[in-house]
Parts: structure tokens; C-alpha cells; sequence
């Protein structure tokens, strides 16, 4: 008989890095004689009872493969959506499965809703671990979450294509990415990218300021602008309208070319930077957080996130975790980098 049995979900939405989580925990778990189970979309296959045995074969191949082998959902226990629309509080049913199934831990991946819902389940009785995952980087208590740096890359990637488009034509190109509380992805991507304006959600741009960042490199006889927002970027005073209107991109743009004759362009990036091959690095974390997991599994701490703190992977408690947010500081490194080269923030 296995010493323990391992439930397994992926949770949210997908990113890179999952399947490679998945690997780790799934390889080191059965390396220390456990049995693993995966769970078909997230917390809504927990709730059906939908599973898979998760077998040494099944991990061959996936170090490498974006998305998740075993699916994924955003639905929660406490607020499972049924088919006529409305939604039911499945906890117990999902208490239910855990305990039917002879769970010794359910291990969950995902990001800042999926730490809320595990919290939840923990609360309700079930041993529960969860593992940092968003492209935003957005999970408080862990510096960094994998797949942050596979959409960072990604992004980045965008801005060098974009540059040399920008100034074939005289242009400002305007790179949109996620990001709608955390401007993480847009900071890191624009940096590196080397784009001249950065607009993220806890800097409140004036769009006077932005303009003058872009007329003033004109002025300078560099020819282009590079424009990296996230999409969640405010403008320090709030529109009059409470309607839904056009992307903070495309409304940008509308703004630019209204104020000022310079001709401007919008890629929004939407979900391919969520998809593709994990990048080095993001293995190498989901690997470290996986096998972390299952070390503590062994040692019997549950109820936590493993936890990124420089070299090391610590267990965070839940409790802690659950319902914060990360946002990017106004001194950070990062900021401060930026506005020593010269980008403006639209401040």
C-alpha cells in the first residue's frame, strides 16, 4: 500500500509551467512510494468527481507542453455555476469526494483565486497545499509565481519585433498586456524591452504626461515610441462615462492621435502570453515547487503555499495568503531602474 494519496488540480486560468508543476509533484511523489490522482477542470472535477490516475506514464513528455494536462475551470466549490444559470454551494459534495476517495492531501495550483478557494476547502476540513501560479505575479507572500517569467519573456519578445516596425514608419506602437490589478508584466516586459512609456495599475497616468514623454523624443529626432500598458492602467482622473468603452490600449491611442499628430498603433497580446513552451526558468521553478510540496506532504505540514523566498521554497500558511494581493511598490528596484533610464510613467 502507498503511504499516502495525492489529489491534484489545476485551478484558474492556464499558463505555462502547470504541466511541469504537475511532473514534479507526480515524479517526486511516487519516488517517495505515493500514489498521485489528478482532477479533470479545476475544482469543479473535484466537486463531479471526475478523476484520472496520475501513473509514472503519464508525465513522460510534459516538462516542456504549455497549458495542463488535466484541464482547468475558474468555477469555486462555494459558488459551483449549474446548468440553468444559477449556482449552488458544492463544499460539502466536495468534502464528500475527498473523503470517499481517501485523500490524504489535495495539492492545488493556481493563482489568487485558487488560494481563496483551497482556503476555503481548508476550512471545511480538507489537508490542503496549494502551489503559486499567474502570469501577473500577483500571489502575495512569494517572489515570484511560475509562468510570470514565460509571459514576461514573451512580452518583451513582442516589444523587440515591435521596434523595429515602429521605427520603419515613424510611429508610436502601443503594446497592451495583462495585468489588471498588478502591473508586474507590463513593468518587467518594458524594461527589458526598453520601451519609452510604462503605464500600470498602481501608477495613475495623465495622458499630458504621456504625450510629453512621446514629444519629446520627437523633439530629440528619434523618430518612434514604444508604449508597454497593462491592461488594468488608469488615468489619474477617472473618465466621465461609466460605460464600457474600448481597451485602455485602443483608448490610448484615440487620445494620442486627438492631442497630438502622431500617427499610433495598438497590439494587444491578449492570451498568447499564456500559452507556448514554459521558458527554462518557470521548469526550473514549477520543478522546485512540486517537489517542495511533496517533501512536506511527507513531513505532514499541510495547509500552506509553498512559498518562493530568495534560493529557498518555504511553506506560507493559507490563512495568510488567501485574499491578498501583490501589487508592484512605487520605490521598487524595478521602478526606479526604469526611471533612471529614462521612461516615463505617465506621472
Amino acid at each position: 500500500m502507498p503511504q499516502k494519496l495525492i489529489g491534484i488540480l489545476t485551478s484558474g486560468g492556464d499558463c505555462p509551467g502547470l504541466n511541469a508543476a504537475i511532473r514534479a509533484v507526480g515524479k517526486a511523489a511516487h519516488a517517495c512510494d505515493m500514489d498521485v490522482i489528478g482532477f479533470h477542470d479545476g475544482f469543479r472535477g473535484l466537486v463531479e468527481c471526475r478523476t484520472t490516475r496520475l501513473g509514472m506514464d503519464r508525465f513522460s513528455g510534459i516538462l516542456t507542453l504549455g497549458g495542463t494536462i488535466l484541464g482547468t475551470s475558474r468555477d469555486k466549490p462555494q459558488k459551483m455555476p449549474l446548468a440553468g444559470g444559477e449556482t449552488m454551494d458544492m463544499t460539502a459534495v466536495a468534502v464528500d469526494n475527498y473523503k470517499r476517495l481517501h485523500l490524504d492531501v489535495l495539492v492545488c495550483l493556481g493563482g489568487g483565486g485558487t488560494q481563496k478557494n483551497a482556503y476555503h476547502l481548508q476550512e471545511a476540513g480538507l489537508n490542503v497545499i496549494t502551489l503559486p501560479k499567474t502570469i501577473d505575479n500577483d500571489v502575495a507572500y512569494t517572489d515570484v509565481t511560475f509562468g510570470f517569467d514565460t509571459a514576461m519573456t514573451i512580452a518583451a519578445e513582442a516589444i523587440d519585433r515591435l521596434h523595429s516596425t515602429a521605427d520603419s514608419h515613424h510611429r508610436v506602437i502601443l503594446l497592451e498586456v495583462m495585468g489588471h490589478n498588478a502591473g508586474w508584466l507590463a513593468l518587467g516586459a518594458g524594461v527589458a524591452g526598453g520601451a519609452d512609456v510604462i503605464l500600470i495599475p498602481e501608477i495613475p497616468y495623465h495622458i499630458e504626461s504621456v504625450i510629453e514623454a512621446l514629444v519629446d523624443r520627437y523633439r530629440q529626432g528619434k523618430r518612434f515610441s514604444i508604449v508597454c500598458v497593462a491592461e488594468g492602467a488608469l488615468p489619474a482622473q477617472a473618465p466621465e462615462s461609466e460605460e464600457p468603452g474600448p481597451s485602455v490600449g485602443v483608448r490610448l491611442a484615440q487620445q494620442i492621435e486627438a492631442m497630438v499628430n502622431l500617427p499610433t498603433r495598438v497590439t494587444v497580446l491578449g492570451h498568447l502570453q499564456r500559452g507556448g513552451t514554459p521558458t527554462p526558468a518557470d521548469r526550473l521553478l514549477a520543478t522546485r515547487l512540486g517537489t517542495k510540496c511533496v517533501e512536506l506532504i511527507q513531513e505532514e505540514v499541510y495547509d500552506v503555499m509553498v512559498a518562493v523566498r530568495g534560493d529557498e521554497c518555504v511553506p506560507v500558511k493559507l490563512k495568510k495568503v488567501a485574499g491578498k494581493l501583490k501589487t508592484v511598490p512605487l520605490d521598487h528596484p524595478w521602478v526606479q531602474s526604469a526611471r533612471l533610464v529614462g521612461t516615463s510613467f505617465g506621472d
